[in-house]
């Protein structure tokens, strides 16, 4: 053992001071390896030689081989998303084509994969075949204590310490386990050993036809045919599952069905693979498709399925709904037309009957209920379908108006609706709800037969905007009724129907009373309101003549006989019931009075009443009052004059346009003329409609013989105080209000006012007087000379020179803006 130290230092330290490469016997360095990893590091770092380049450059025979990633990830990112969409589209396309059917078990493989490292995650088995790369973890305990990992060389062996080279390659995992520990046992005394694998080698498997990812893969050496599928990413839809080859040199190694694997979990095809293995995919075989009360819906790849139950078998069986009686089958014949066959599963022929490439088979469901039930629907708390047993009555399902019913449910009224079984015919009964259920058994607690219907209404004063009781009004929950009773009517039959308008809570068309009384129809349609009349109401009935020809009928009914019961009415088909209003019974007009009235206010006046009528009332006016001034509107009036200033405002920007589209002139006036439409445009969109009606008061008050101001609901008076002033407005230098003076003219006015500007209409100077009447101009060149005397409350309007803005027929339009701007002046300046 000195010697061999000896021997090894001299090794050290000559590669520790020569610089240059020189020549080493294989013998020192096999003597070198031989010494524990502990020793080697400790001479290694004593002599400063690099212990990794010193291995590195003698071993390469006995290093591990380094892991090749044979598969590099490319950042396409974009490109894998068009080609998975593209791939999606195609899939659903075949979906689309196959009725919504989609291939059976390329979920299995759904996804990408998430790394290109090899798998490794694998229990190893006893039978597992070494090869170069692989990594054998050896610890050794007892006399002497050490931790090896030992990696197969290139050459297939590894380098034991003390002991030489082992060839362990092409030897089962167990088969070197045990061969380990005889050496050890042999050369060690007093030393056990405990063999484990640690990294395992890599390999390189191809993967090609219908894979999803088509390549070449690096995987661990434990891998199997479904693990190099799993991180290709599967199989495409394209391929096949139950023919997926393994190859080797050339030649098929074995198949694997990956039905088997799905279907029942058997894995015995499952082969384990070999560096440069092939996984070779063809094309889908031939398809079915299943549909219907099957477990797993979809198209199947046939292989040695050839019947109808095979088939249903690869679908998991029949579902509790099945109907195997009726089973259809859709295939393509030898004329290639699509024809329609059926199969009976309950017979041995229809289990055996053959199934053929292409051909789509459905497996209908059984009947919803038949029988021995009874409906509920609507406002109920709890709504179905629900066991019926003879002797049922309604309040054998609605116990409690409060706990089965939702709060905005009629309580008062609800309905039967009951099909025949031998005519299949239906009838409607009438149900007094709360009247059943607060006296159970009584002769309101109708009895219940089979499949009866059971209809609870909302109430509509119960049920909030968007509420969900809303869907449960009469009109909605009778419609298919009445739609059943006006199919199933016929000559010798009429429908039963009846309609029922005016004041009552629910008008429309309902099913016939089977009392056929007046009063349960009203009852039906929710009872009267308060407005409608009790001593009559109209039936419309439609009756055929003697010469065959159809006809209405008017009947008179006195409606509180009828519903009283003194005066016995029967209702026929098609009736059409009025009830009619009480005149003038919710029509309320109210009349509004201001300002210098006795008593002012809101007042309610009576058909026919006069505004001469309500001043009475309201006690006539104060001694302040300006009766000439007053301001009567009418709502009416002022939606009128709303509409004018629309239709004015929309011809002056039509004529606005009209002047741009001219061009300028040279002298800029176009731009002038535009610039003062506009301004016209602007006054007319603020300017307010008033509805003001022109009225002499003073008339009205002391006149008899003046014409009647009868009022109308809105209709407002307003009396001013008496006013001290004159205004001026319009085109002049400065508008503005002047002190009445007795005796001052139009002219005199005006020049107080500094006159009128250069673009003022001087010959259509106009006055409107305090009671809102025009004055317009006579022969003068303001206002007929110095003859026209002004009073308190009259306001001057000096208008534009609308022919100086444009030559067009402009005058119309203008006129009739500045003289809505005029009237509603004039009242807001009197006021």
């Amino acid at each position: 053992m000195n010697l061999k130290k000896l021997l090894l230092l001299t090794t050290l330290l000559s590669l520790a001071t020569v610089s240059q490469a020189q020549s080493i016997s294989p013998a020192q360095i096999e003597r070198f390896k031989n010494l524990p990893r502990a020793q080697q590091e400790a001479l290694a770092g004593q002599y400063g030689v690099d212990l990794d380049s010193f291995t590195g450059s003698s071993q390469s025979g006995q290093q591990r081989p380094q892991n090749v990633q044979v598969v590099e990830p490319v950042d396409n990112g974009d490109q894998e998303r068009e080609r998975a969409q593209k791939q999606k589209q195609e899939e659903e396309k075949l979906a689309s084509k196959n009725k919504g059917l989609k291939p059976f078990g390329y979920d299995l493989f759904a996804g990408s994969p998430t790394t290109f490292a090899p798998v490794t995650e694998i229990p190893i088995p006893a039978n597992y075949t070494l090869g170069p790369g692989d990594v054998l973890q050896i610890q050794l305990w007892g006399k002497d204590n050490q931790q090896l990992e030992l990696p197969i060389g290139r050459n297939g062996t590894i380098s034991f310490p003390d002991s030489g080279p082992m060839t362990l390659a092409g030897l089962t995992f167990d088969e070197a386990r045990q061969l380990i520990k005889q050496r050890v046992s042999e050369q060690y005394i007093g030393v056990q050993a405990s063999v484990t694998l640690g990294e395992l080698r890599s390999m390189r498997v191809l993967l090609l036809g219908e894979a999803r990812n088509p390549g070449s893969y690096t995987v661990s050496a434990l891998s199997t045919i479904t693990n190099a599928l799993y991180v290709s990413g599967g199989i495409k839809q394209t391929g096949s599952l139950r023919n997926v080859q393994h190859k080797r040199n050339g030649e098929l190694v074995g198949t694997l069905d990956l039905y088997d694997l799905l279907l029942k979990g058997d894995s015995s095809g499952d082969n384990r693979l070999q560096p440069g293995d092939v996984i070779f995919i063809p094309p889908v075989g031939k398809r079915a498709g299943i549909a219907g009360e099957v477990y797993r819906p979809a198209l199947y790849e046939l292989d040695d399925e050839r019947t109808l139950q095979e088939l249903i078998n690869l679908a998991g069986g029949l579902t509790p709904q099945a109907y195997p009686q009726l089973v259809k089958i859709e295939r393509t014949n030898d004329e290639y037309l699509r024809i329609i066959a059926e199969a009976d599963l309950t017979t041995a022929a229809g289990k055996r009957a053959r199934v053929q490439p292409g051909d789509h088979i459905t497996i209908a469901s059984i009947s919803d209920i038949t029988g021995q039930y009874i409906e509920i629907k609507g406002a109920a708390t709890r709504t179905g379908r629900f066991a019926w047993v003879p002797g049922m009555r309604v309040s054998s399902v609605i116990k409690d108006l409060d706990a089965d019913l939702t709060p905005v449910a009629d309580k008062r009224y609800a309905a039967i609706v009951r099909s025949d079984p031998q005519s299949d015919q239906v009838s409607v009964l009438n149900l007094r709800l709360r009247e059943a259920i607060n006296n159970p058994g009584s002769s309101a607690d109708l009895p219940l037969k089979e499949e009866d219907q059971l209809l609870i209404f909302s109430d509509a004063g119960k049920v909030a905007g968007g509420e969900e009781g809303g869907n449960f009004t009469r009109q909605s929950l009778f419609a298919p009724v009445l739609r059943r009773l006006k199919s199933q009517a016929s000559p010798g039959n009429p429908r039963q129907t009846i309609q029922i308008s005016g004041p009552v809570r629910y008008p429309g068309e309902y099913p016939m009373p089977e009392s056929r009384k007046l009063s349960d129809a009203i009852f039906v349609a929710g009872g009267l309101k308060e407005s409608a009349a009790l001593y009559q109401a109209e039936i419309a009935r439609h009756q055929t003549g003697e010469d065959g020809i159809g006809f209405t009928r008017i009947l008179k009914v006195n409606l509180a006989n009828a519903i009283n019961g003194t005066a016995p009415f029967r209702l026929q088909s098609r009736d059409r019931i009025l009830v009619k209003s009480i005149p003038e019974f919710d029509r309320t007009r109210i009349v509004t009075l201001k300002g210098e009235v006795r008593f002012p206010g809101e007042y309610t006046v009576s058909n026919g009443e006069t505004l001469r009528d309500i001043l009475k009332r309201a006690g006539g006016l104060t001694d302040n009052a300006f009766p000439r001034g007053a301001v009567f509107t009418r709502e009416k009036l002022r939606q009128l004059e709303a509409q004018r200033l629309r239709e004015a405002e929309e011809r002056l920007q039509g004529d606005i346009l009209g002047v741009q589209l001219e061009g300028n002139d040279i002298a800029g006036q176009s731009a002038e003329r535009t610039e003062q439409l506009r301004g016209l445009l602007e006054d007319v969109q603020s300017s307010k409609p008033v509805g003001r009606m022109v009225i002499d008061l003073a008339a009205v008050i002391n006149d008899e013989d003046y014409q009647p101001i009868r009022l109308q609901n809105g209709d407002t008076l307003t009396v001013p105080e008496i006013p001290q002033a004159v205004t001026v407005l319009g085109e002049v230098q400065y508008p503005t209000s002047h002190l009445h003076t007795e005796g001052l003219t139009v002219e005199d006015y005006l020049e107080r006012s500094g006159g009128p500007t250069r673009q003022a209409d001087s010959s259509r100077v106009y006055v409107v007087k305090a009671d809102g009447s025009v004055m317009l101009p006579e022969k003068s060149r303001w206002f007929g000379g110095s003859s026209q005397q002004l009073k308190p409350g009259d306001t001057i309007i000096v208008p534009i020179d609308v022919d100086r803005l444009n030559q067009l027929e402009l005058w119309t339009n203008v006129s009739q803006i500045i003289y809505q701007m005029a009237l509603g002046a004039a009242a807001v300046g009197n006021l």
